[in-house]
C-alpha cells in the first residue's frame, strides 16, 4: 500500500486550515521567476496561453503545471512550483486554462474539472515542438483532478509522461461541492461564484443566444453555476452529471504510472470521498499522503518553498 507518512509540521498558526489557505492564496509572494508566454491555438479555434520558465541549463525534463478554479499561471502556488522545479533542473510550463490568461477566450465554452482534451493538446504541442523526453504533470485543486483523470481515463498515454502529482485534489467533485456549500466555506464559495459570474457576463454580448442576464441572476451558488453554465456549455445533462463523469476518483484504479496525491486532513474544501485510501491501497502506482495540516493548498514553510513543492521534487527524483 503506497500510503506515504507525512512529516509536515508547520508553525502553530499555520496549523489552522483557514489561516494557511487564506495566507497562501492572498499573502504569499514568489519573486525572481521569469516567465515567457506562448499562445497555443487549439483545434476548435480557441486558444490557451502557456507561461514557460526554464532551468539554468538545457533540460530534458519539463513539468506541466495546472492551476485551480479561477486561477492562472501567476498564482503563487503555480509560480512557487515553477521556480522550485527550475532550480532543480526542470523546465516548467504553466497552463492558463481557457479564459484564465487575462483575456476572454473565443468560444462559449471555457474550462472545467474534466477538460482533459486541452491538457492533451498541451502535451502533444510540447512533444511536437520541444525536445523534452520526460514530462511530469502537477495539478493543483481542480488542476489536480484534471491531471489524475487524464492519466487514468486513457488506455494509452505518451510514453514521455513519467508521473503525475495532485495537490489538494477534489477527487470526488460532488463531495467537494457539498463541503463548499457549507457555512464554514461561505466566503470562499461566494468569492468563486462572483469571479465565475463576472467572467460569464463578458460573454453576454458575444453569445446572446446562449446566455442571458436573467440566467446569470439565477446563479446563487456554485451548483447553480454548474447547472446553468458549466453543464450546458460542455455537453453534460446537468451539474450532477458533470460531477459524476469528471470526478477523477473513478479513474484512479486505472493509473499505470507513478502518481502522488497530497490532501490535508484539515482541507475544508474536501469531503470524505476526496481521500482515496482504498484506491491507493489497491493500486501500487498511486501514492497518497494525508498530512494533518495544510488546509487547501496551504502547505506553508518558513523558507517560502512549500511542503508540496519539495515533495514533488522528491517524488520525481526518488520514485519515478
Amino acid at each position: 500500500m503506497p500510503f506515504v507518512s507525512s512529516n509536515y509540521n508547520p508553525p502553530l498558526i499555520f496549523r489552522n486550515g483557514h489561516f494557511s489557505t487564506i495566507y497562501s492564496g492572498l499573502v504569499r509572494r514568489v519573486n525572481g521567476l521569469v516567465q515567457e508566454r506562448e499562445r497555443l491555438e487549439l483545434p476548435d479555434g480557441d486558444f490557451l496561453d502557456l507561461d514557460w520558465s526554464y532551468a539554468l541549463k538545457p533540460s530534458s525534463g519539463v513539468v506541466i503545471l495546472l492551476h485551480g478554479l479561477e486561477g492562472h499561471g501567476q498564482r503563487p502556488y503555480i509560480t512557487g512550483s515553477a521556480k522550485h522545479f527550475n532550480q532543480n533542473g526542470y523546465d516548467a510550463c504553466a497552463v492558463n486554462f481557457r479564459g484564465c490568461g487575462g483575456e476572454t477566450n473565443r468560444m462559449y465554452r471555457t474550462y472545467h474539472s474534466g477538460s482533459t482534451e486541452d491538457l492533451d493538446a498541451v502535451i502533444r504541442h510540447i512533444l511536437r515542438t520541444r525536445k523534452h523526453s520526460k514530462i511530469y504533470i502537477k495539478g493543483i485543486s481542480l488542476g489536480g483532478n484534471l491531471a489524475l483523470k487524464y492519466v487514468g481515463e486513457r488506455n494509452e498515454i505518451p510514453e514521455e509522461i513519467k508521473g503525475v502529482i495532485g495537490i489538494s485534489v477534489p477527487c470526488d467533485l460532488y463531495s467537494s461541492l457539498k463541503e463548499l456549500l457549507k457555512l464554514k466555506n461561505y466566503l470562499y464559495a461566494e468569492r468563486f461564484r462572483r469571479h465565475l459570474t463576472d467572467k460569464l457576463r463578458l460573454k453576454l454580448p458575444l453569445f446572446p443566444d446562449k446566455i442571458s442576464d436573467e440566467d446569470i441572476k439565477k446563479i446563487k451558488t456554485l451548483k447553480d453555476f454548474d447547472d446553468i453554465y458549466t453543464s450546458r456549455a460542455h455537453g453534460f445533462a446537468d451539474a450532477l452529471d458533470y460531477y459524476e463523469k469528471c470526478s477523477s476518483l473513478q479513474f484512479l484504479p486505472n493509473i499505470k504510472i507513478p502518481a502522488l496525491v497530497i490532501n490535508a486532513q484539515n482541507d475544508s474544501f474536501l469531503g470524505p470521498e476526496c481521500f482515496p485510501y482504498k484506491e491507493a491501497k489497491d493500486n501500487p502506482k498511486l501514492y497518497l499522503e494525508v498530512p494533518k495540516y495544510g488546509g487547501h493548498v496551504g502547505f506553508y514553510k518558513s523558507t517560502n518553498i512549500y511542503h508540496n513543492e519539495t515533495r514533488a521534487i522528491k517524488f520525481v527524483e526518488e520514485v519515478i
